[in-house]
């Protein structure tokens, strides 16, 4: 028996204002990028001279002052300026999390217009979607037109207008939405990530990785180059960055479109997934593959820096998340398992040795003379180590599957 779960998803769309509509959001960005910094000063303020914290309610609590002293910034309702006051909160709890993981804090900085391109509505009462008229209705900006290519589902709670070169999107968060679950198929896979080739399975099949980012890294140095040839404030030097944004946004959207295809697949075609947990964030900070002190140091670091580009370029994270929200609404599990010696170990024999590994994409086993691609039998140890793990925690019968708390991921899976 099926049993549906539900859980909060977000849902994004195009918006295509007229020139008043744009001129509108333009100002509004204008207004809460100021009401950000200014709230942003009180805090910082408010400690430095009386070690006093500012929480987002006293803040919410002296809007309602503004509409004397500055109207314009509650032009498109209050609930607006919550949401950016939100948003202020949200990166200092941010902050508090990251110092007590001894983490880099990162504490909020104010920002420019340029960095500032976002508004939120964090209250379902600012706004309304009008799905049939294919139009959303904005406080202070009128019924702008959306392009609803699928119906959002679940309750909509909260709305992002983001605003990306010349574009506009809106993204539409919602709760309670309903499962999808898929018939089961009977088929489990162990995948290994890689580099090379982005993805590896225990049945043999490898996914090649697409390298958009060095495709597009000639073409970006290009246009940074141009840059810099620039005078400063001038147009054309505006042009060039946002040139050079369009670039990145391309190379952002080609990687989200690849591991959207690769993980449905995945999903579509497997019961149980067994991937490695991968610690991504400190692998990008490491210090590389080569640990011969031989080799010089400024070699070592040339060849780490290429090898973190290469694994931003091939996506794990996003794929990964992709993974799991749609395992979750299809009712698949996905299981993480130690990555630990599953690329130094036989598939066959269970031998470990780093000499095993004969080549970056050879692998033969110097105990049984087992021959493989090096990733296929890492893959197969995951899918090993998976079943392992399913079996110990639910006695051979599938129930829920969590993700490792240490990779930051974890979802809700749906029993069968």
């Amino acid at each position: 028996m099926i049993t549906s779960v539900t859980r909060c998803r977000t849902f994004r769309y195009q918006l295509h204002p007229t020139f008043r509509q744009t001129q509108s959001l333009m100002r509004q960005l204008d207004y809460q990028c100021e009401l950000y910094n200014a709230a942003l000063e009180e805090r910082i303020s408010a400690w430095r001279c009386e070690r006093r914290s500012i929480s987002y309610f006293d803040q919410c609590r002296t809007l309602t002052g503004l509409q004397e002293f500055r109207p314009e910034v509650l032009s498109s309702g209050v609930r607006l300026c919550r949401g950016t006051l939100k948003r202020l909160d949200r990166a200092f709890v941010d902050f508090y999390v990251r110092v007590q993981r001894d983490q880099k804090p990162g504490f909020p900085r104010f920002k420019s217009r340029s960095q500032f391109n976002s508004l939120q509505w964090e209250d379902p009462n600012g706004w309304k979607l009008k799905l049939a008229e294919k139009r959303l209705v904005l406080p202070g900006v009128g019924e702008v037109k959306a392009k609803y290519h699928r119906t959002p589902l679940g309750i909509p709670k909260a709305i992002t207008v983001k605003q990306e070169g010349k574009k506009w999107w809106v993204s539409i968060r919602c709760a309670d939405v309903p499962a999808e679950p898929l018939d089961p198929v009977g088929r489990q896979i162990g995948i290994d990530l890689g580099v090379t080739n982005l993805v590896a399975t225990s049945d043999g099949e490898i996914y090649a990785s697409e390298r958009f980012g060095s495709k597009s890294a000639r073409r970006i140095a290009e246009a940074r180059q141009d840059i810099r040839r620039s005078q400063p404030d001038s147009n054309r030097r505006r042009k060039r960055v946002e040139q050079v944004a369009k670039l990145h946004r391309k190379v952002a959207n080609q990687r989200r479109n690849a591991a959207h295809q690769l993980s449905r697949k995945l999903i579509n075609e497997f019961d149980f997934i067994a991937v490695e947990d991968l610690e991504i964030s400190r692998m990008v900070r490491g210090p590389g593959l080569i640990k011969n002190q031989e080799v010089p140091r400024i070699v070592r670091k040339i060849v780490a820096a290429r090898l973190h580009r290469s694994i931003y370029d091939a996506g794990w994270g996003m794929l990964l998340s992709m993974l799991l929200y749609k395992a979750e609404s299809a009712g698949r599990v996905v299981k993480t398992v130690d990555p630990r010696h599953t690329s130094q170990m036989c598939a066959e024999c269970g031998h470990v040795e780093a000499r095993n590994r004969v080549s970056q994409l050879s692998f033969r086993c110097l105990a049984c003379g087992h021959r493989d691609h090096a990733d296929v039998n890492a893959a197969r140890n995951i899918l090993r180590a998976g079943r392992a793990q399913q079996a110990s925690a639910c006695g051979g019968h599938v129930k829920t599957a969590t993700l490792c708390p240490r990779s930051g991921y974890s979802f809700v899976a749906i029993a069968s």
